[in-house]
Formats: C-alpha cells, structure tokens, sequence
C-alpha cells in the first residue's frame, strides 16, 4: 500500500477527533486557537537544525483541559542533500493539552502547559547513488510542553518544546545512515491568535 494512501485515512480522523474536541470545548466557553509556528529541531545523529514550518490548531475548555491538531513540515530533515538527495519529514499528531490560565481567558495572560498525543510521521528521501529512496509512514508519538503568552484578548506567542518519536522502524533504503527509528526533538516558536 502506498504511504499516501496510508497517511490521508489516520491523519483526517486525527483532525476530525481534534476538531470535535475543539468544538465541544467552545460550547463550553472555550479559548479556541490557531498558531502558525517555525521551528527548529535537534537532538538525534541525523543533521538537524534547519527550520520546521506548520501549525496547531485546537481549544482549551473552561479550565485547564484541550486539545489540538498540530502539522508540522521539516523540509531538507535528514541533511546534507549531497547524501540524501531532497528530503523531509512530515508529522501530525492528535494531542491533549493541560494547561493553567494565569490572568484568565481574556486580555493579559499568560497559560503554561504540557502536551501529549499520538500522530504519524512520514519520511521522505529521493536518494542519490549513496542512498536509495525512502518513503514511509509510521505511527508515533509527541510529548511536551510550553507557554502562550497573550498581549490582548486575541493575539498572543507561544514557546514549544516536544519531542516526537515513531514507534514502529522506518522501512526502506539506506536505514544504515538514519537509523530505523525516527525520534527528535523540536523547538518552535508560534504566533497564537484566539
């Protein structure tokens, strides 16, 4: 089966259980949000630190429970194009937050939180005459956490750190130079508008 099709089924039921988790908690007077995010990640043997780009999506309840949606998209991930030809690393993960508004739900504040779910992570290298091609789809997992910092009732940053890790081997050419599992950590820095 190929990994497109593998992805698109578990990737839209992750959205739809996290989009039915953000409305449930908007009927209960909820701080639903959108935050775009770059990142970065680090923290495994492969040649990390190029800039990750995505989003997270999701609603804190009245009270310290949520969930999200979060996209993220790690263009050139596995390094030096010379050896791993274009390459990138998708990921999108359902998660539960738990986090404490400080100052309230409105205006000034500040809600600290941690960050747990499951999601996919996808592989991708075109190869080069060093490397054959690899493309794969594995179920992982992200944990967490971070803090929104809010400047007015509607705009505010977020500050991120999760680490992500498969759990199942990647399956393809070339594992000899990234290993058969895909785990790393990432750090981003997020625009919240709620």
């Amino acid at each position: 089966m190929q990994a497109s099709k593998v992805m698109r089924s578990p990737i839209r039921s992750l959205a739809i259980a996290t989009f039915a988790l953000a409305i449930g908690a908007s009927s209960a007077r909820a701080d639903t949000f959108f935050i775009p995010w770059a990142g970065t990640p680090f923290g495994s043997s492969l040649d990390n630190g190029r800039t990750s780009l995505g989003f997270s999506v999701g609603g804190m309840g009245a009270g310290v429970f949520g969930g999200e949606f979060d996209f993220g998209f790690g263009p050139g991930f596995f390094g030096n194009e010379d050896v791993f030809g274009n390459n990138n690393v998708l990921t999108a993960s359902g998660n539960v937050l738990l986090g404490i508004p400080v100052g309230g739900e409105h205006g000034i504040g500040i809600r600290p939180y941690i960050v747990a779910g499951v999601g996919l992570l996808h592989a991708d290298i075109q190869g080069t005459a060093r490397l054959a091609s690899l493309s794969d789809t594995i179920w992982g997992w992200d944990a967490g956490g971070g803090v929104m910092l809010f400047f007015a009732d509607h705009i505010g940053t977020r500050v991120d750190l999760r680490e992500l890790r498969g759990v199942q081997d990647l399956e393809g050419g070339g594992l000899d130079l990234i290993g058969n599992r895909l785990h790393f950590w990432r750090a981003s820095l997020g625009f919240v508008i709620r």
